[in-house]
């Protein structure tokens, strides 16, 4: 069905100065964010299904060392750098963001299919890098149409539902794996069968429904569209006011972010539960995140996306001492996924709206192709980083080690951003 979106009234009144500054619109949304959270939901269906069994499969049903697990899940965070910029770039050149996005859902959708003949670190290898180049390709994009599509005032609570979609896809696909291997044991093929259909499902959404175009106020008279530059990675070209600041947090917050997989072998090393329930955690957390990504959102937009921004970072840092406990039992396990899901409430959406509030329309993809680069980068040398020293550490001193770091990591991101107009409130 074809969703029609309405104009806003009113909706620039503050921007433009007209009316009171303190008095903002009705918050409104947009059905084209909800069409997207729907392709987002089925699409984290698929790749959560996968992720949440993918620690075990590679450490334990292949035998594979964490170092090879670090550099997979390395690739996992990073290889979609390769693509986020020039994407964002390809978007708003062409002003075509759905397509661009489309080819980005239809890569990781076919590379799925390898999944299910797969069976050593190279194929696995190549399998991830096709998938998250696929990321790469739509997340930009998509997260232009959001930006286009929400009301300025109300854009971290726009992201906000987005994510809180998304991640109803995110619990979702690992309790699917979880369903599966707790009726057929070593069912990972089963997994990988269900994924592939779930992104099938994702792509047909997008195509059939979601409308190819941008809201009107994207459209500034008299502004051409970007200079074609084959320079796509000049710095100088996203500097922005405020901008590189908030980037060059990220990158050194990012550096820090060890991953998911890590944290939940962390945890079931330390308590040794049966491989059936380890998918369970990757639900644990995604059901924190979902509970909180609207009201964290909220408080980003009315109180600042910046202390939202390090506080989820001290969320994490709570969550990585609760999880190098040497004995904690199941309320520590229980208090580390929801510190995990709250520190992607308040970090995910929130970046995104801080990159939206500074970068000027006709460059917002590019902007928000390179946060996410910057960040994918980080995060995959902080993932290969992790392996390499959980193997040549243990798992207590590694985990110790990086909790240190993100301590004094989240000092100098403070600095960072002081001073940045990032920091002061949208309202």
């Amino acid at each position: 069905m074809y969703i029609s979106i309405s104009d806003r009234k009113g909706g620039q009144q503050d921007q433009a100065g007209a009316g009171p500054a303190s008095v903002h619109p009705a918050f409104r949304l947009s059905p084209v964010i909800i069409w997207l959270g729907v392709v987002s939901m089925m699409t984290d269906i698929s790749s959560e299904s996968v992720a949440a069994i993918l620690p075990l499969y590679v450490t334990g049903y292949l035998g594979l060392s964490t170092i090879a697990f670090g550099v997979i899940d390395g690739i996992n965070q990073g290889a979609s750098a390769i693509v986020r910029i020039g994407a964002g770039w390809v978007s708003d050149r062409t002003g075509r963001p759905k397509y661009v996005a489309a080819a980005g859902y239809g890569l990781s959708m076919l590379v799925r299919a390898g999944f299910l003949v797969a069976g050593g670190f190279w194929a696995l290898a190549g399998i991830v890098t096709g998938d998250r180049i696929g990321k790469g390709i739509r997340t930009a994009p998509r997260d232009a149409m959001i930006a286009a599509e929400a009301q300025p005032e109300y854009l971290a609570r726009s992201f906000g539902i987005h994510r809180m979609l998304d991640n109803i896809g995110a619990a979702a696909g690992p309790l699917i794996a979880f369903l599966v291997l707790l009726l057929i044991p070593n069912g990972f093929s089963t997994v990988f069968g269900v994924s592939l259909a779930f992104a099938v499902i994702g792509v047909a959404v997008l195509l059939l429904v979601v409308p190819d175009r941008l809201q009107r106020r994207r459209q500034h008279p008299g502004r051409s569209r970007p200079v074609v530059s084959w320079n796509l990675l000049r710095w100088s070209r996203l500097r922005e006011p405020g901008l590189a600041r908030p980037m060059a947090a990220a990158g050194l917050l990012g550096v820090l972010t060890i991953g998911d997989g890590f944290i939940y072998l962390l945890l079931q090393h330390r308590e040794s539960f049966a491989i059936q329930w380890f998918p369970l955690l990757f639900v644990g957390t995604n059901a924190a995140f979902l509970l909180f990504a609207v009201p964290v959102g909220r408080i980003a937009d009315r109180w600042g996306r910046v202390p939202v921004f390090l506080a989820g970072h001290g969320a994490l840092l709570a969550c990585y001492l609760l999880a190098g406990l040497p004995t904690a039992g199941i309320p520590a396990t229980i208090g580390c996924l929801l510190l995990l899901g709250l520190f992607y409430a308040a970090t995910d959406g929130v970046l995104a709206a801080l990159v939206s509030q500074l970068a000027p329309p006709e460059r917002l993809g590019t902007a928000l192709g390179t946060a996410q680069t910057v960040v994918a980068i980080s995060r995959m040398a902080a993932a290969s980083g992790f392996g390499v020293l959980w193997f040549a550490a243990g798992p207590g001193m590694a985990v110790a080690i990086a909790t240190a770091l993100l301590a004094a990591a989240i000092a100098g991101a403070a600095l960072l951003f002081r001073g940045s107009t990032a920091a002061v409130p949208a309202s």
